[in-house]
């Protein structure tokens, strides 16, 4: 196993290849583990503070970003407007209460519930915080001449890789939420000028040209190796183009009457050892580590005959599968439970979105999404994300991974414009 301080350097790389930090300066990653003592991955002025955490929790990791960009705009909006708290304006929506942020995405909804904001970067502070949630973000601008917020704290009780996890799904949340809002509050008329430019300064780092469909490994696979090199692979290439962040999302193989399926929380970019073969017979308890979306997983290949299962959650999908006309929307009996009882049929162009939650419970995946699978071999899921399935590899699933995301992205960008031009002439008539 890795000494504490590969696993800080690690997991510090990772955060900064995901584009979630820089690579120098302040904005790079301070990860801190304790062993034997206390150690940081680098020096910094936040040291102090932090040490004083690590003593009021039972932590043995701490993790310290400050955002870059977009997220360092974004989060920093979204956490001026929770410490504003409801009644910011007259149309305030139930995104925010004081001192917390609260996106509607089924990572947030799952794992994080919703996102303290705190003031003050003080030890106390920060720590009633942390015993209430996973995560903290401080948004302490001008209050501290030695500190610029907004920064993201996350303890770990077992190893630095919680913090890596937690701070990649606050900027995925946070993103979607941003984006989410913005949209809403243009269709209702209502988005301010804080808004507009928050967007202008993210639009740049969206990448709007048509993806390329990588190589990936072509089926029918001979044997167990080979099934575990191509979802490796595919896994791998997920995780590199940016559609899954962080642990979230899954993948599976069928054959031999065998499901090869990703282990509840495992990394895509490192599956070979955490993937488990569940026999489709139930004559092996294997599935018990499994994905938590292994019932869906089984009941789409018992229905379609499909064999690969890709699910990711790029974020413009995401997105897309939140949006609703605001009118609609409010006049709905289901608007607070949109993710598990949306009663309308929806699209975008020929990819169905439905609802469901994680699990087999009443309102599971597992009864709505093999479902979709009999009309599309692309699925969105409200809040969730894409699962895309392919005969006999995973290029097609890829493939169409991709393409929906893309389109979903172009479709965003494209109403907004429409929209601003309507409102932007509002504004000056």
């Amino acid at each position: 196993m890795n000494g504490m301080d590969d696993l800080l350097k690690k997991y510090a790389k990772k955060l900064v290849d995901a584009g979630l930090a820089t690579a120098r300066g302040p904005g790079a990653p301070l990860m801190g583990g304790l062993d034997q003592d206390l150690t940081w991955n680098r020096s910094a002025p936040e040291i102090p503070v932090l040490e004083q955490v690590f003593l009021q929790l039972n932590i043995n990791s701490l993790a310290f970003v400050r955002p870059a960009p977009p997220y360092d705009r974004i989060i920093g909006f979204l956490a001026d407007r929770a410490l504003k708290g409801p009644g910011r304006t007259q149309h305030e929506d139930a995104g925010f209460s004081r001192g917390k942020i609260m996106p509607q995405d089924c990572e947030t909804r799952t794992f994080l519930h919703d996102l303290p904001v705190v003031e003050s970067f003080d030890a106390n502070t920060v720590c009633r915080a942390l015993k209430q949630r996973k995560t903290v973000i401080v948004q302490a601008k001008g209050k501290n001449e030695n500190f610029q917020g907004p920064a993201v704290i996350v303890p770990g009780t077992v190893s630095p890789e919680q913090g890596f996890v937690h701070i990649s799904s606050v900027c995925f949340a946070c993103f979607v939420k941003f984006f989410s809002d913005y949209l809403s509050e243009l269709k209702k008329g209502c988005a301010d000028r804080e808004m507009d430019q928050v967007f202008d300064q993210a639009l740049p780092f969206l990448q709007t040209d048509t993806p390329q469909t990588p190589h990936l490994m072509p089926g029918p696979f001979a044997g167990e190796k080979q099934v575990i090199a191509a979802m490796d692979q595919a896994g791998r290439q997920i995780v590199a183009d940016g559609l899954v962040d962080s642990y979230f999302g899954n993948i599976s193989f069928c054959t031999n009457n065998t499901l090869y399926i990703s282990q509840t929380g495992a990394p895509l970019d490192e599956l070979p050892g955490c993937i488990d073969p569940v026999p489709l017979d139930g004559s092996s308890s294997a599935g018990i580590t499994a994905s938590s979306e292994l019932s869906a997983h089984l009941e789409t290949i018992a229905r379609t005959g499909c064999r690969a299962i890709l699910h990711g959650h790029p974020r413009f999908s995401v997105i897309g599968s939140m949006d609703c006309d605001p009118e609609i929307k409010a006049a709905c009996a289901f608007n607070t439970r949109c993710h598990t009882h949306c009663p309308v049929p929806r699209a975008i162009k020929t990819t169905p979105i439905v609802p469901g939650e994680v699990g087999t419970g009443q309102f599971g995946l597992c009864h709505t999404l093999p479902r979709a699978f009999e009309k599309s071999d692309t699925v969105i899921v409200y809040g969730h994300g894409i699962f895309a399935t392919g005969k006999t590899d995973f290029i097609k699933a890829f493939s169409n991974m991709t393409a929906v995301e893309h389109l979903c992205k172009i479709h965003y960008i494209e109403q907004v414009r429409k929209l601003r031009d309507i409102n932007h002439g509002n504004r000056t008539s």
